[in-house]
């Protein structure tokens, strides 16, 4: 998934997949703590699909190997979601991967079971992408790629901190009240809500003396 770090429009999804498939193949051949999660994962086919772009990547997993391809005729046991910036941070940024499906930045569906090797699996990948992008095709293009990473992933960051800051300024604005301020309005609905009550026991009691007042007349 760091291929989907440059103007992906620019360049065609067999090239991506070739990328991706030529350094997972050289991680995994050199890890061989990896070989029962490989084995685990034997026949399962994960579809991949980049919303911001449109693109689609299929990988699969068969005889302790990993492949990707552009299409695939077996039906994909997971479907994994996500924009670009969301594989960046997956990939570059490091993130949890646990957290980035709670937080709906990673979406996935499908098999159960396989859901939850794929995020094993993740959660194991101790992966340097820019590390193993210049071991497998050469120091400019690993930087391209990770310099576009890391850019993506502080961009979305600031989205996210000036929305935030937004939010707040908006509240602000229309006075919304404080923590202090929430807590002496409770209060005080809490007190008359003890008002209410207590006027309404002297209500019933009043009610029930009028009662027995007719009934006596009667």
């Amino acid at each position: 998934m760091s291929v989907m770090f440059l103007p992906l429009r620019l360049i065609p999804v067999p090239l991506q997949c070739v990328v991706l498939a030529s350094v997972l193949q050289l991680f995994f051949s050199g890890n061989d703590k990896f070989t029962d999660t490989l084995e685990a994962m034997e026949g399962k086919v994960f579809r991949v699909y980049i919303k911001d772009t449109g693109a689609v990547l299929f990988i699969g997993f068969k005889h302790g190997s990993v492949w990707v391809h552009p299409s695939s005729e077996q039906r994909p046991d997971v479907k994994i979601e996500s924009t670009t910036a969301g594989f960046a941070r997956l990939c570059f940024a490091k993130e949890d991967p646990d957290a980035l499906v709670f937080q709906k930045v990673l979406k996935l569906s499908g098999d159960s079971e396989s859901m939850l090797r794929f995020q094993k699996l993740l959660a194991e990948l101790d992966l340097d992408w820019e590390l193993e992008l210049r071991r497998t095709f050469g120091d400019f293009f690993g930087q391209k790629v990770a310099k576009a990473a890391y850019a993506l992933v502080a961009a979305e960051q600031n989205v996210r901190q000036t929305s935030t800051q937004l939010v707040d300024d908006c509240l602000r604005n229309i006075n919304t009240p404080s923590a202090e301020r929430l807590q002496l309005w409770q209060a005080g609905v809490e007190s008359a809500s003890r008002k209410v009550a207590k006027m309404q026991r002297h209500l019933d009691k009043v009610e029930r003396l009028l009662q027995q007042q007719t009934s006596l007349k009667s």
